[in-house]
């Protein structure tokens, strides 16, 4: 198979990190979860007790930061400067952070960088809210995956199985997310022109991963 890019851009609880990482898979492509790189800032951010707010001091310490992202038989992990925080980034703290730290442009502009960088051999599924806008505007395949604010409460939940949070609550953080990521000056949420949209309130997982396919085969 021809290499190509795919870039799959949504809003919080879409479930791209899960549909990117096994169309990668079932392509034998690269898969780039971009928000984690965002939700690695934040949580070295956290740990130094650094205000997400102070923007001049959060992009001095990302500057000064080593974030690797790494593949295993257990999925991707992530490091920051040699600590694996893969496990710490789907925390609840982190979820009321991360938001304000992917508004600040310095911090936007080092990670997509970094974001390009990894794309430039092609044969990369990447995944977050401007990669087919921003990051990858040349990206062969393009869509956004999106979903009612409560079904994707609902995922984020199941994803948490310890988080002491309702759904109501989860989802009144959800959609306050949605409104920061959509309302930022700095490479907004929204769908590329040219982006596939794939609504997934109703679908199933399989469902959703051999749509992205289906559609990577007609690239091909």
């Amino acid at each position: 198979m021809n290499r190509f890019n795919i870039a799959l851009d949504g809003p919080a609880g879409a479930g791209k990190s899960t549909v990117a990482r096994m169309v990668a898979s079932a392509l034998g492509f690269v898969y780039v979860d971009t928000g984690a790189m965002y939700r690695a800032v934040t949580w070295k951010i956290l740990k130094l007790g650094i205000r997400p707010e102070d923007f001049a001091e959060v992009a001095r310490a990302t500057r000064e930061m080593d974030i690797r992202l790494a593949r295993s038989e257990q999925g991707q992990r992530v490091y920051v400067d040699g600590d694996e925080v893969t496990d710490f980034i789907r925390s609840a703290e982190i979820n009321g952070s991360v938001s304000v730290i992917a508004q600040n442009p310095d911090v936007r502009e080092l990670l997509v960088d970094k974001q390009k960088a990894l794309a430039d051999n092609k044969g990369v599924v990447m995944d977050g809210r401007d990669i087919g806008t921003r990051v990858l505007p040349d990206a062969e395949v393009k869509v956004f995956l999106t979903a009612s604010a409560r079904r994707r409460a609902e995922r984020r939940l199941a994803e948490m199985p310890d988080a002491d949070q309702t759904v109501e609550e989860m989802e009144a953080q959800i959609s306050q997310r949605d409104r920061i990521d959509s309302m930022r000056e700095v490479s907004p949420l929204r769908q590329a022109e040219d982006a596939i949209l794939l609504d997934t309130t109703e679908m199933e997982l399989a469902e959703v991963v051999e749509a992205v396919l289906a559609l990577c085969r007609s690239y091909v």
